[in-house]
């Protein structure tokens, strides 16, 4: 039987060339734009795989996209004589591609645009600049605190924040990425010995830094706002938590209803310690499975929800991975021998309670 012989691959048009590197331009897509350039993608006449398939469908703009006024002055910069002649070059080289700088940039202008900061921090350190971009960035929102506008210095924090890179990633660097429901954990890893002793309940200038810390993700950038006033710092951090939770007000009232909760058990936990140092528990009191009931409403009330046999650390991950800021605000206690949980805690007249919704009527 006679071999059949293999469709041959038809070379792939400048035009489509444009248009892929263009979408994954004006989209601020990192991996989409480096794949473009991999020695097996559809883009390379020498690859076997073909772009004219629902496979890659993805790579190429479809109608609305060529409306978006960022797709098209990627467009125009990808139809840039110049800019072609790379691109054509580095699709037909053996080895690795070197990525157009150009594009490159643009690229990540349009990720940090669309607060693709994992992607812009890629792209920016790709061109060695990423440093330099985080201290343009910073010295703006400096400049935006100076003039009194808050929000905008908010998301310039924001994004140097997110443009941070992790060198100590394996097996490369890569960029920082948020992760309260571990930072949550680190925040409340030691049992408090004393009610003073639990993040909730620092002094409000302390506890101001240490939401900084947390929320930005960088000392050092929790450090440089230290400098400003704290009334000033409370309506920068105020509008931090607002800008990355949009659901905080939702939060504020389940939190205002689990201090009512709290207070309404304040007499079951004033005589915790006294039952402890009798070698007694609560059960002692109450029946067990009631006290139990009535305990971990609390940590559900705060959630939101009920977890099923729920220990103290997951409410707080659950809590933090919906409320980002949340974890600041409550400490761990213990009810029973067999029973911890999270509870809400603040320092009365605290300026950022207030200017958070959280004080309880």
């Amino acid at each position: 039987m006679a071999r059949r012989k293999s469709r041959e691959k038809a070379p792939v048009t400048q035009d489509t060339i444009d248009r892929c590197v263009a979408k994954a331009v004006a989209e601020g897509d990192i991996v989409n734009f480096r794949f473009l350039f991999f020695p097996y993608s559809p883009l390379r006449n020498d690859s076997s795989e073909e772009i004219d398939t629902d496979k890659y469908a993805y790579l190429l703009p479809e109608a609305e996209d060529e409306e978006n006024e960022a797709y098209r002055a990627a467009l125009a910069k990808a139809r840039e004589s110049a800019v072609q002649a790379h691109v054509r070059a580095q699709l037909e080289k053996n080895g690795p591609a070197q990525l157009h700088a150009d594009l490159v940039l643009m690229l990540a202008d349009n990720a940090v645009r669309l607060e693709k900061y994992g992607a812009a921090a890629q792209a920016y350190e790709l061109l060695r600049i990423r440093a330099k971009m985080c201290e343009t960035i910073l010295d703006a929102s400096d400049a935006a605190l100076d003039a009194g506008d808050i929000p905008r210095a908010v998301r310039g924090y924001t994004v140097a924040s997110g443009l941070e890179y992790n060198y100590a990633a394996f097996p490369e660097p890569l960029p920082a990425v948020p992760n309260y429901q571990t930072k949550c954990l680190m925040l409340h890893a030691v049992y408090p010995r004393n009610p003073e002793d639990s993040v909730a309940l620092q002094p409000p200038e302390v506890h101001v830094q240490t939401a900084l810390a947390y929320l930005l993700r960088e000392n050092t950038l929790a450090e440089r706002l230290s400098r400003r006033p704290l009334d000033t710092q409370v309506a920068f951090l105020t509008s931090l938590v607002r800008a990355t939770d949009p659901e905080w007000d939702t939060f504020a009232e389940r939190y205002r209803s689990a201090c009512a909760l709290v207070k309404s058990l304040s007499e079951r936990l004033r005589n915790r310690d006294a039952a402890a140092d009798d070698g007694e528990s609560l059960a002692s009191e109450i029946d067990q499975q009631q006290g139990d009931d009535a305990f971990m409403e609390i940590p559900a009330v705060l959630l939101g929800r009920a977890i099923e046999k729920g220990e103290w650390w997951q409410y707080l991950k659950e809590l933090a991975y919906l409320h980002p800021a949340a974890p600041l605000f409550v400490t761990r206690q213990t009810v029973t021998k067999q029973l911890e949980i999270i509870m809400p805690r603040y320092v009365q007249d605290s300026p950022l309670i207030r200017a958070l919704g959280l004080e309880a009527v």
